[in-house]
């Protein structure tokens, strides 16, 4: 370090014995035996002497200012680095407390994070609370009215109770004071015969006696007026000739009554009246042409307008171009004055079997009626008849009549495995005898949802089937379409007064979505479905048809259907178990 002086050396690097001064340079360390200063109270002055020695040294040495000021500069850098120091540990105290302070915030943050999901907890709790204590209160006064209701059934059942006792004994009481009148009357009867006996007997006598010396003396005089007369009678030739010519003349005219009321009763049935058999008939008849005379004039106007045969229904391309060809066949069949060809129509119900037999009548001119199956078997022994009565009125129509029997597998069933009745098989076998021939007076249309039942010889009898399918897809639409256009827009056949259905939101989209959903849905029930959104809309004030009451009520239909189907799936199970049991 003294480098910087010249040639002086440095202090550490002095060997010691330069170092030390020429006085003690020679001298020996005192050791504490040598030192006898040295008493060994606890306290060694040698180290003090040494110092001084050492300080005296350094004074009278030539580097005693390079070592003061050494010591000053060495004094600097230790308070320099003591300050370093200071400002270190301040910074460090800084960040300590920096580092407090962020410990602190987020030791607030977390306190007030579990405050908050403590308030949050009480809060979830007391609601909780809450509701249960409103939970109760209601159970507490569900179970109080359910007491009160209890206690008041109880109350009127004791009070019918009484009241029944009440009937009960006033009515034994009635009993039995009805049976004392009744005996004590009895009693005095048989007690007033009794003494009147013999009277009665000489009464009863004497009439009689007086009612037989009557008669006697009737027959007598009867007896004698009559052998007078027969006497004159025969006696007297012209009297018993015109006796003769009256009484032949009186059975005569009794008999041709008789037999003139029977044809002209036919007569009248078979031109003016109606079947019993038929349930609906376009033909007019007098007595409904006096009770409703306009609906006469109407159709006798709307006669010569032309009708689509399938006016109405909506079938798939293949069956609607095909019924529309039997249409046409029928219509020039008649205008021909033809044969009719007799028609099946067999598939699942509500397909509109009914509705192109009413429109195939509209089309080709002819009259239609409607009869059921099921109206056959009921009528017993007079089923015959009624069947006779039918056909007979059927060659009496002018026009040509076509004959739809609906349900028709009623009583047309298989007369060898089939079990029916007598009755039943004497109308197949009526009904039989008088389709048995071609005819341009009537077309028989069956209609029948299980054809499989028929007779073997109704099947011979049938010139033509035609099966009706469940609508697809696209005929859905078209059909929502229809019905939707029928009962909620325009509104067919309602009075100008009639409210309007307001439709709010309806888009293809919903339509398109509701034919999807209706799959396996008949014509009937698509059409049963538009009514329900009818009066779904006229269920709200505003009369308005959206979206939401449209697919509410096609869920519950939807539901309905599947309900259904499972009624149907159980049903034929339980036939098939039975049948395999028998």
């Amino acid at each position: 370090m003294f480098g910087i002086f010249g040639k002086k050396k440095d202090p550490s690097t002095v060997p010691d014995k330069e170092r030390s001064s020429p006085s003690t340079a020679d001298e020996k360390p005192l050791s504490k035996s040598d030192d006898k200063s040295y008493q060994g109270a606890g306290f060694d002055p040698t180290g003090l002497e040494r110092a001084a020695k050492a300080a005296k040294a350094l004074e009278s040495s030539r580097f005693a200012k390079d070592a003061i000021k050494l010591t000053h500069l060495q004094e600097q850098t230790k308070q320099l680095e003591y300050q370093t120091r200071v400002e270190e540990y301040q910074t460090h105290q800084r960040q300590m407390a920096l580092q407090q302070i962020s410990k602190e915030a987020e030791e607030a943050r977390r306190t007030l994070e579990a405050q908050t999901e403590h308030d949050r907890l009480r809060a979830q709790y007391r609601d909780q609370l809450e509701r249960k204590r409103q939970v109760d209160e209601l159970n507490a006064k569900k179970y109080t009215l359910e007491e009160e209701l209890r206690k008041q059934e109880e109350l009127v059942k004791r009070q019918e109770a009484i009241k029944r006792k009440t009937l009960e004994y006033e009515a034994e009481l009635r009993q039995q004071t009805e049976l004392a009148r009744v005996k004590a009357e009895t009693e005095g009867r048989i007690r007033q015969e009794r003494e009147n006996h013999d009277l009665r007997l000489e009464q009863t006598r004497v009439e009689a006696e007086e009612y037989r010396s009557t008669i006697l003396e009737a027959i007598a005089l009867a007896g004698q007026t009559v052998g007078n007369g027969i006497k004159d009678f025969l006696s007297d030739k012209e009297k018993m000739t015109a006796g003769v010519v009256t009484l032949s003349a009186v059975a005569l005219g009794v008999y041709s009554a008789k037999t003139s009321t029977a044809v002209a009763g036919r007569y009248i049935e078979a031109h003016l009246g109606k079947p019993s058999l038929v349930r609906e008939t376009s033909r007019q008849t007098v007595l409904g042409t006096l009770k409703n005379p306009a609906s006469f004039f109407k159709k006798v106007f709307s006669q010569h307008k032309p009708h689509d045969a399938l006016e109405g229904v909506i079938l798939e391309p293949h069956l609607d171009e095909r019924l529309r060809s039997i249409a046409l066949s029928t219509f020039n069949t008649k205008k021909n004055k033809a044969p009719f060809r007799h028609l099946l129509l067999h598939g699942p119900p509500g397909t509109g079997k009914t509705l192109f037999a009413k429109g195939l009548a509209k089309h080709s001119g002819l009259e239609y009626a409607i009869l059921t199956g099921g109206d056959v078997a009921p009528l017993g022994r007079d089923a015959v008849t009624e069947l006779h009565k039918l056909f007979d009125w059927a060659n009496t129509n002018r026009k040509g009549l076509l004959l739809f029997v609906d349900e028709a597998d009623a009583f047309l069933r298989k007369r060898s495995t089939e079990h029916i009745s007598e009755d039943v098989r004497n109308a197949l076998n009526a009904f039989l005898y008088r389709t048995g021939e071609s005819t341009d007076k009537f077309m028989l249309v069956y209609a029948s949802n299980q054809p499989d039942q028929f007779d073997w010889a109704i099947n011979d009898r049938i010139d033509e089937m035609v099966e009706f399918t469940l609508p697809g897809l696209e005929e859905r639409r078209r059909m929502l379409n229809y019905y939707l256009k029928k009962y909620l827009i325009d509104r067919d056949g309602a009075s100008q007064r009639a409210r309007q259905v307001n439709i709010v939101g309806i888009k293809d989209d919903h339509l398109e979505d509701a034919a999807r959903a209706t799959e396996n849905f008949s014509g009937r029930e698509i059409s049963k479905l538009a009514i329900a959104w009818q009066a779904a809309a006229y269920g709200n004030e505003k009369a308005e048809f959206t979206p939401s009451i449209m697919k509410s009520v096609l869920q519950i239909h939807c539901e309905q259907k599947d309900q259904k189907k499972q009624w149907l799936d159980r049903a034929s199970v339980r036939a098939l178990t039975e049948d395999a049991t028998k």
